[in-house]
């Protein structure tokens, strides 16, 4: 694996590359992954703001209108709101921090503490030698003397093209906002049949949104297929940590982006208040910890 630094608006970034696939991360972002390109078949997997710079940002900036693309991850929250007597902003603390990182010859560690909730963060990226296969391996430490409840959701922006595929195994969902709906019907729903229409397959651009919440998940992935070149970009992570999946794809409705994003997260609904009452929240004890494994592949569907 070979590591190089360059700088993008004065942004440091982290590429990390093999003959299979390459990819970039910015550690100063809170250790967004700014690209994931796959050598063999010269596709770029994620989808990326033009309008935009890539830019730092301060905590009480507003993350939509400020949404670059790429991946994120959101710790502890989504939606700005008061946790366990601490305000949080809007799409939590690790997009506004600037972290630390470490290079070897094998891996990237990016690494630091979250101010607000307290909570250590680390994220190992290494890539698989035979597949074009990145891995990324998580430390969540609650540092504190206090209980955290905390929402943890990873974020992939991807490039799409009309009838393109969410394939997951999630049973049931529900739309998780109405105002980012086209759909009427709030009632859960067996996934992907909603209206008479199949969710699962990205619509032609237009002014619409679709934002679900996916639930009684069997397996621990979720995938999005380009049916055109049978290209496929999976998640593949521990069901028991992230044991829900919210997908939010924009068909020019949301700030004209045309993108989908997927979204394994630890929580239902967006509120973690919300969320910690019906038990559905992340939870960490003073001292406890996260250990995980969370597998990208972009390639070829095999």
């Amino acid at each position: 694996m070979k590591i190089s630094k360059r700088k993008n608006n004065g942004i440091e970034i982290l590429t990390a590359e093999n003959g299979q696939i390459k990819t970039e991360i910015a550690p100063g972002l809170g250790g967004k992954i700014v690209s994931i390109y796959n050598k063999q078949l010269q596709k770029e997997f994620l989808w990326s703001n033009e309008n935009l710079p890539l830019a730092v940002h301060q905590p009480g900036d507003d993350f939509d209108s400020n949404f670059w693309g790429g991946i994120d991850e959101l710790i502890p929250n989504d939606i700005p709101e008061i946790i366990d007597s601490v305000q949080y902003p809007d799409h939590g603390e690790l997009w506004i921090t600037p972290l630390q990182y470490d290079l070897e010859d094998d891996k990237i560690s990016i690494y630091g503490h979250l101010k607000l909730s307290g909570l250590y963060y680390q994220k190992d990226v290494y890539l698989d030698t035979k597949s074009p296969i990145i891995y990324l391996q998580y430390k969540i430490k609650n540092k504190t003397n206090l209980k955290r409840n905390f929402l943890w959701k990873l974020h992939a922006a991807l490039a799409i093209e009309e009838g393109d595929k969410l394939i997951t195994s999630a049973q049931k969902a529900k739309v998780a906002d109405p105002d980012y709906s086209r759909f009427a019907d709030l009632d859960e729903f067996n996934w992907p049949i909603i209206e008479n229409i199949d969710a699962s397959i990205v619509s032609l651009k237009s002014k619409s949104v679709d934002f679900f919440y996916l639930y009684n998940i069997e397996q621990g992935e979720m995938k999005f297929l380009n049916g055109n070149e049978n290209h496929l970009f999976s998640y593949i992570y521990e069901k028991k940590v992230f044991p829900f999946q919210w997908y939010f794809a924009s068909y020019g409705g949301f700030f004209n982006h045309y993108t989908v994003i997927l979204e394994p997260s630890t929580n239902m609904p967006l509120s973690v208040n919300e969320a910690k009452l019906m038990g559905k929240c992340a939870v960490l004890e003073p001292n406890q910890e996260i250990n995980t494994v969370v597998q990208i592949y972009a390639g070829e569907n095999i």
